[in-house]
């Protein structure tokens, strides 16, 4: 598929088929998101990956509201046969900004940092694991995750120091799925959003 094709159909997908994702697509989809930029090619990313209705079905135990789960708005959404938690490692770059070359930068220091570059570039490669969801025909929804993190993260064996960013279901994409509401609102005109030379 073409680049400006898979940015152009690239959508929250919130209904799933019951179908499994190949483990070697899933594979291939995180291998590319790892091909992401980084902040002096940190790479503090990880990413736990939950495959299967055991696995998912005990994340949405762990994470969502109980009055939501028994009445979701999105009941499709619980048949995604994959969640990926991107997490974002601050200690990683803490440490890579702690070596002899970065030091002069000044970033040692969580204060040092104009951005928190550990989430902008764990984004970055959450980003490119939904538009690689897009390539390979698959839908994709990047949400927040509801209960605390901590405790989610804890139940998956996430070492301490890992935060999360949320989650990324990944599926199938049912015929019937529909858009968010938000959709409606449209995309802002380019000549709100791009200022040339200065605003």
């Amino acid at each position: 598929m073409e680049f400006d094709e898979v940015v152009r159909q690239r959508r929250m997908c919130r209904n799933f088929l019951d179908r499994p994702v190949d483990p070697v697509v899933v594979d291939r989809l995180l291998a590319r998101a790892r091909r992401a930029p980084s902040a002096g090619h940190t790479q503090g990313w990880a990413f736990v990956v939950l495959e299967g209705r055991a696995q998912t079905d005990r994340f949405w135990q762990l994470d969502a509201d109980p009055a939501w789960l028994a009445n979701p708005t999105h009941p499709g959404l619980l048949r995604a046969p994959v969640i990926i938690l991107p997490l974002a490692g601050r200690d990683e770059y803490l440490a890579r900004y702690a070596e002899a070359d970065k030091l002069p930068v000044g970033r040692a220091d969580p204060e040092g940092w104009p951005a928190p570059y550990w989430v902008v570039d764990t984004a970055f490669a959450t980003m490119v694991l939904l538009l690689g969801a897009v390539d390979e025909g698959l839908g994709a929804l990047f949400f927040a995750l509801h209960a605390p993190p901590a405790q989610t993260l804890a139940a998956f064996g996430v070492p301490d120091g890992w935060e999360a960013l949320g989650a990324v279901a990944l599926g199938w994409p049912a015929a019937d799925h529909r858009p968010s509401s938000s959709a409606a609102r449209g995309r802002r005109p380019h000549s709100e959003v791009v200022h040339r030379g200065g605003w």
